[in-house]
C-alpha cells in the first residue's frame, strides 16, 4: 500500500523531467560546448602538483571538499554541497526558467572568453580557486550563448551559489580568527556565571578552555570557532530569503542573523562538550565532540531560529484586511462603522 504513493511521485518526477527536456531548446548544442568545456579543467585545471598531484580541477574540487580536515584546521565540505543546492534550486525553479524566451545569444561568448583568460591567469599563478571561477563564469557565458540574456537574469539565483564551491582555507583567518576568540570568551563567561549549578568552571588561555582540576584541555579550533557553520548559515539564509522573499532588505537581514546564529550553535555545541567533560570523562566528553549527531548541533539555533524570522517577515509584510460595510435596505451599513445615533436615539429615560 506504501507502494502506491512513492510510484506516483517518482512518476510524476519523471514524467515532468522529460517535459522540461523536451521544452528547453538548443540542448545539444549547449552539453557538447559544456563537455569541451569541462574536458579544458578535466586534463588543463590544476598546475598545483606539490599539494595535489593530479591535473584535473574536478579531481581536485572533490579531493579538497570530501576530506576531512584535522582540527587545527578549516573544513571546505560545502564544495560538494553547493552543486546538490544549486541543482535542486533550478528544478524548483524551473517553470518560471523555461517561460523566458530562449535563443542564441552570441554575446554569451564574452563570458566564456573572460572565463578562459581568468584559467589562464589562475592557471599561471598556480591558484585553483581563480581557475575555479573561471570554470563557473565559462558555464554561465555558455548558458547564455545557447539560451540568450533574460534566461541568464532569471538564472542568476541560484547559479551564484556556486561561489561555495570556491575553497576558503587560510584566505578565512580573518574571519576564524576573532570568531575562534568570541567563541572561547562566550563559553568562560557562561561556564564560569553558573558554577554553583552545574559546576562548569573553567580557565581560557588565548583560544583555549582548560580544567582547573586537570580533566581537560580544549583548543576551540576554526572548525569549532564557527566557521563550517557560518559558511553552511550563509548558505541556508540565502536560500530561504531568495526563495521566500522578493524584497532585499529582508534577505540581508537573513543573511546578516547567519553570523551570531553561527556563534550561538558553536557555543552550544562545546557547553555540552565540557558538560560531558566535566561530569562523565574526557574521553566520554572527546567521544560527544566527535559524534555526528552532536556535531549537527551547531545547526539546530540556525534553523529555528530562520525559519521564525522568515514567518515574522512573512506577516509583517502580509497586507491587512479592512472590513467593507455592506448597506442594508434603508442604506445604512451594517458593519463596520455604526450608524450615527438620531436625536431620538440619544434620549435617555429619566
Amino acid at each position: 500500500m506504501d507502494e502506491q504513493p512513492t510510484t506516483g511521485i517518482l512518476d510524476e518526477f519523471q514524467t515532468e523531467l522529460v517535459d522540461a527536456w523536451r521544452r528547453l531548446p538548443n540542448k545539444g548544442f549547449f552539453f557538447i560546448l559544456l563537455g569541451i568545456w569541462l574536458a579544458l579543467f578535466q586534463f588543463l585545471g590544476n598546475s598545483t602538483f606539490g599539494y595535489l598531484d593530479t591535473p584535473s580541477l574536478l579531481k581536485w574540487m572533490y579531493i579538497l571538499g570530501s576530506s576531512r580536515s584535522g582540527e587545527g584546521e578549516t573544513d571546505d565540505n560545502q564544495m560538494l554541497i553547493a552543486p546538490l543546492i544549486v541543482l535542486g534550486l533550478f528544478w524548483w525553479k524551473r517553470k518560471e526558467l523555461l517561460k523566458q524566451p530562449m535563443t542564441l545569444s552570441w554575446p554569451g561568448l564574452l563570458l566564456v572568453g573572460l572565463g578562459l583568460l581568468l584559467h589562464i591567469v589562475g592557471y599561471r599563478v598556480q591558484q585553483p580557486r581563480i581557475s575555479i571561477i573561471a570554470m563557473f563564469t565559462g558555464i554561465y557565458g555558455l548558458m547564455g550563448l545557447a539560451w540568450g540574456p533574460k534566461f541568464l537574469r532569471a538564472s542568476l539565483f541560484p547559479f551564484f551559489l556556486f561561489i561555495f564551491c570556491v575553497p576558503f582555507g587560510t584566505l578565512s583567518e580573518f574571519i576564524t580568527v576573532p570568531l575562534r576568540h568570541l567563541v572561547a570568551r562566550i563559553v568562560e563567561v557562561m561556564a564560569n556565571a553558573m558554577p554553583h549549578f552545574m559546576h562548569l568552571g573553567i580557565i581560557r588561555q588565548g583560544t583555549q578552555l582548560v580544567d582547573p582540576d586537570g580533566h581537560f584541555q580544549y583548543e576551540v579550533a576554526a572548525a569549532c570557532g564557527g566557521i563550517r557553520s557560518l559558511i553552511v548559515t550563509i548558505m541556508l539564509a540565502i536560500v530561504f530569503g531568495f526563495t521566500v522573499f522578493r524584497s532585499a532588505w529582508k534577505r540581508i537581514v537573513l543573511i546578516a542573523l547567519a553570523f551570531p546564529l553561527a556563534v550561538a550553535g558553536n557555543v552550544l555545541r562545546l557547553v555540552v562538550v565540557i558538560m560531558a567533560s566535566k561530569w562523565v570523562s574526557k574521553d566520554f566528553g572527546m567521544g560527544v565532540h566527535n559524534n555526528t549527531i552532536t556535531s549537527l548541533l551547531p545547526y539546530v539555533p540556525a534553523v529555528f531560529a530562520l525559519l521564525w524570522l522568515g514567518s515574522l517577515l512573512e506577516k509583517k509584510s502580509a497586507p491587512t484586511e479592512v472590513p467593507q460595510s455592506t448597506p442594508t435596505p434603508t442604506g445604512q451599513p451594517t458593519s463596520g462603522a455604526s450608524a450615527p445615533a438620531t436625536a431620538q436615539d440619544q434620549k435617555v429615560p429619566a
